[in-house]
């Protein structure tokens, strides 16, 4: 019994020195869908606290959010954060932008990058790193047309039924 104990102590231990990893909040599924990425890109987001209580609950949507550079800033538009279920007054606009946190070298590159004509910057994954921070994954995207979308679909049909295949012939 007292080794039992000793065990799951040190599993304890190896995973507290680990930390808890990346839990994802949100992710925005149709970005993948609309847009090749080019890049990707970690950011912190500028929050409230309430915010970040809310987004403990999973209470957000990513579905039509963009990122905009103005002024030497990154900003992030339409993402919508629900106000905290016990915020009160001190809960803020839901659809309100929020600033990205990114070093100035990546957003002059960005900014660069985004002067080209068919790029934009768009929000992928909202997540708690392992430190317990909010974190964005933006990514550099070109749309795609709809040939572009019809052949993913053909190319996902088709890997499917290549795995369902071989695993029929492997029993």
């Amino acid at each position: 019994m007292a080794k039992s104990k000793v065990v799951r102590q040190a599993a304890a231990a190896a995973a507290k020195q680990a930390g808890p990893g990346k839990r994802t909040i949100a992710k925005n599924r149709s970005a993948r869908h609309e847009y090749f990425i080019d890049e990707t890109f970690e950011a912190g987001i500028e929050l409230t606290g309430t915010e970040v209580k809310s987004l403990r609950e999973r209470a957000c949507q990513l579905t039509d959010a963009f990122c905009l550079i103005r002024a030497r800033e990154a900003w992030l538009h339409g993402v919508h954060i629900h106000p905290y279920s016990n915020g009160g007054v001190w809960n803020v606009d839901p659809d309100r932008k929020r600033r990205l946190l990114l070093h100035r070298r990546q957003i002059d590159y960005l900014d660069a990058k985004l002067r080209q004509r068919g790029l934009a910057l768009v929000p992928l994954e909202i997540y708690f790193d392992g430190h317990n921070r909010v974190k964005l994954t933006i990514g550099l995207a070109r749309g795609k047309k709809l040939y572009d979308k019809r052949a993913d679909i053909a190319r996902r049909d088709s890997d499917r039924e290549i795995a369902r295949v071989l695993k029929e012939r492997n029993r």
